[in-house]
């Protein structure tokens, strides 16, 4: 029968070899339930991810975005002269092209430049907290959410004050990484379409600091992208554990060090003039023989500490004692 022979051990059929839609998605790393989406993704996808690091590696930078938002809240309630809070919702890593397709337009993007490490970054500001700061500085009502129209462009007020946030929260931001090395983030221009906000190639790994401002019934969100390769000449400060940390230094060591050094006694002597000999010559030498040394009252002393030279200077007396006045530095040999 033919069914009898289909379960007798027979090579498979190409057909069975082919994989299905569930195994294909399984392979790439899609299809994945919501309850599934917090956990590390499989196949081509997690190995596509493999290479990014984790912001958790620079526990210094959490600590700068800390002080940020403590900062931050304090100079939005001068500007405004209103209740503002502000709080960071999460710090991840991504790469620059994930962010920026994870923009929802409109939204202004703001390009800064980092003077002393010479690179770039971006703060993106959605809508809602743009016209909600509108509101708030020229007297909107309060319980009434801001009101956004469909396909206007931002006007030159809305720019203006958005140019002044702007400035705020990169003065925060300077002081902010004070504590860890002094940098001066400055403005570089604002634009509307991300691509024209291309700083860095979309496969570079960036870290995004999510924060939200509140002012009552009104805010929204500010995005700060930085670039791991802006932050990477401060690499090795943004990797210490705790503020001030030196890697293995001890400085109150270094400074008994220092005091010690200058109590410590040396052996120095003197060397008046050396010579050259054959061994033939000096095998000769008996008590009595004279070692001409070819040598002036004029020439220099040298004063040496074990084989290092340290001083030249002539040869005198004072008093009953021989003594050598120090003229100068020795050279090395070699």
């Amino acid at each position: 029968m033919a069914d009898g022979k289909e379960n007798t051990g027979e090579p498979e059929t190409p057909d069975s070899k082919i994989l299905n839609q569930e195994e294909i998605d399984s392979l790439l790393g899609y299809g994945e339930s919501l309850e599934d989406a917090s956990l590390q993704k499989n196949g081509v996808q997690a190995i596509l991810n493999s290479n990014m690091v984790s912001y958790e590696r620079l526990p210094m930078l959490e600590i700068v975005f800390d002080r940020l938002i403590r900062l931050m809240a304090t100079s939005l309630r001068n500007f405004t002269q209103d209740n503002v809070e502000v709080s960071l919702d999460s710090i991840e890593s991504m790469r620059f092209g994930e962010y920026i397709d994870s923009l929802t337009l409109p939204t202004l993007l703001s390009v800064f430049k980092a003077e002393e490490w010479d690179n770039y970054s971006l703060m993106s500001l959605d809508s809602s907290l743009i016209y909600s700061m509108v509101d708030v500085l020229l007297g909107g009502r309060r319980g009434t959410a801001a009101m956004r129209i469909e396909g206007r462009p931002y006007t030159t007020i809305e720019l203006n004050i958005v140019k002044e946030i702007i400035q705020i929260i990169l003065s925060d931001l300077s002081t902010a990484f004070d504590p860890v090395t002094s940098v001066n983030f400055i403005f570089d221009r604002l634009e509307t379409n991300p691509r024209f906000a291309t700083i860095t190639r979309m496969s570079n790994a960036v870290i995004v600091a999510h924060l939200r401002i509140d002012m009552e019934d009104r805010g929204g969100r500010i995005d700060l992208m930085i670039p791991y390769a802006t932050l990477e000449p401060v690499r090795e400060l943004l990797l210490q554990m705790f503020m001030g940390e030196r890697f293995g230094r001890d400085t109150i060591w270094e400074n008994h060090l220092m005091s010690q050094l200058w109590e410590t006694d040396v052996d120095i002597h003197a060397v008046l003039k050396e010579t050259q000999a054959h061994l033939s010559d000096v095998s000769s030498w008996q008590k009595g023989s004279f070692l001409p040394l070819d040598m002036s009252p004029q020439d220099q002393v040298t004063v040496l500490c074990g084989d290092v030279p340290l001083f030249k200077g002539a040869m005198g007396r004072r008093d009953d004692h021989v003594v050598i006045r120090i003229e100068g530095k020795a050279e090395k040999n070699g």
